[in-house]
């Protein structure tokens, strides 16, 4: 009985039970692995079986999808508009209007970012900085904010060197823990980070002069200590949850800011990735007078664009400059192997989304091709390989065998698993 208890007691990081939900970007951890004890297919039919598909507008937003429900950011008659849909058959259940689109060069007008579910509660970010918490039921309302009018934030605007979110959108997920939620907002003065009471979005604590780039914060225990792990236009920093404390901060300077990947945590190692100056290693630990963190390793031929990395053990995998995949030693910096030409025929701009499950993978190409593979310090077996969809700049959901993927003229569930 007590074990029983335990079991129903475990926890996510967003204080709800864990489920074969994909409540976020990137899964319950927001780390592109699986929730614990889902498994990946064992292998993939040549001809996907397309259980539904529902026309969307252009964007490149994910879908996120708790119970029967799915949600995402639409393109809909010049706005972005949340939108909630049945996993059973893709109907429309509500739509609830968010915010004037944004595009830039880079993309056409269209969603970035994924919503969060939290219980009875969805939670969406529109490009130029509309925070919105709604009633998953029926897409009311709850609470709002805006980074802009509120905090401080820079509008968005394409001139000159304008650094992180401020040039390409609002797009990190939110990271919630208990009662509280934690934003990249890019406020000043002092307001670059917000923790808010998810529940009424009273702002708890305000910390920081630093502008987002695209990735929310990450909760990591390093040096022994709890503390936020957040990726900004210019360095990687630390904070105290409780109260915004900086416990410290290493520069990461780029002339745009385009910092886009969620860091990743391996031991006392956070992983970043960046197109102009390479992946980056930064070890945390303990010192004297408090946490010390340094750079502690740099691979300039490794810089990652705007696809994610994943852990694997103790190694991190990704897409790489020329359509490359690597595996990488997160403490070291060294280079289990890199396989050149592996997304040969499968990119355009460079895309590339990871989903793990212990050392098996699912990567979702740019062009659409969906591969299942394996992956060891001793290399990469691909078990098999389909066409999924069209080009896409999606991190597709995985859930309870079922692929969410959203290409620029679809959203459609595709099972994997029987």
């Amino acid at each position: 009985m007590r074990l029983a208890m335990f079991a129903l007691a475990v926890l996510d990081l967003s204080g709800t039970r864990v489920r074969a939900d994909w409540p976020r970007f990137r899964g319950p951890g927001g780390d592109g692995h699986v929730p614990a004890g889902v498994t990946l297919p064992t292998a993939l039919a040549a001809t996907p079986n397309v259980i539904w598909a529902r026309p969307v507008g252009f964007g490149s937003g994910s879908v996120a999808a708790a119970g029967q429900t799915a949600y995402l950011l639409d393109n809909r008659d010049g706005k972005e508009v949340a939108v909630a849909v049945s996993m059973k058959d893709g109907n429309e259940i509500w739509a609830s209007p968010l915010d004037d689109l944004w595009g830039d060069s880079g993309s056409p007008p269209g969603p970035r970012s994924t919503p969060t579910i939290d219980g009875e509660r969805v939670y969406v970010l529109s490009c130029r900085g509309e925070f919105r918490c709604l009633s998953a039921r029926d897409g009311k309302q709850i609470w709002r904010v805006n980074f802009v009018k509120d905090f401080g934030a820079m509008p968005l605007e394409e001139s000159g060197d304008i650094p992180g979110a401020a040039r390409h959108g609002n797009t990190g997920a939110p990271l919630i823990l208990g009662n509280r939620m934690y934003m990249a907002v890019g406020g000043r003065p002092g307001a670059g980070i917000i923790c808010f009471n998810k529940i009424t979005g009273d702002v708890i604590w305000k910390s920081a002069d630093a502008i987002p780039g695209h990735a929310g914060p990450v909760l990591a225990v390093l040096g022994g200590r709890r503390q936020l792990v957040c990726f900004m236009a210019d360095s990687v920093m630390g904070l105290d949850p409780a109260d915004g404390k900086p416990l410290w901060r290493v520069p990461v300077e780029t002339r745009l800011g385009r910092h886009v990947t969620t860091p990743v945590v391996v031991g006392d190692t956070i992983v970043v990735g960046t197109y102009t100056l390479g992946l980056i290693g930064i070890r945390v630990t303990r010192g004297s007078e408090g946490l010390v963190a340094k750079e502690v390793w740099r691979d300039r031929s490794l810089g990652v664009d705007f696809s994610d990395i994943v852990s694997v053990g103790t190694h991190v995998c990704g897409l790489g400059p020329g359509g490359r995949l690597f595996f990488v030693e997160a403490a070291t910096g060294r280079r289990a192997w890199v396989q050149e030409g592996f997304f040969a025929g499968m990119l355009d701009a460079g895309f590339a989304s990871f989903i793990a499950a212990g050392r098996n993978m699912l990567i979702l190409a740019e062009r659409g091709q969906l591969m299942l593979v394996s992956v060891s310090p001793a290399g990469c077996s691909v078990i098999g390989k389909t066409t999924v969809c069209g080009r896409n700049w999606c991190n597709p959901a995985y859930v309870r065998g079922r692929l969410l993927v959203r290409d620029a003229k679809e959203l459609r569930c595709i099972e994997l698993t029987r």
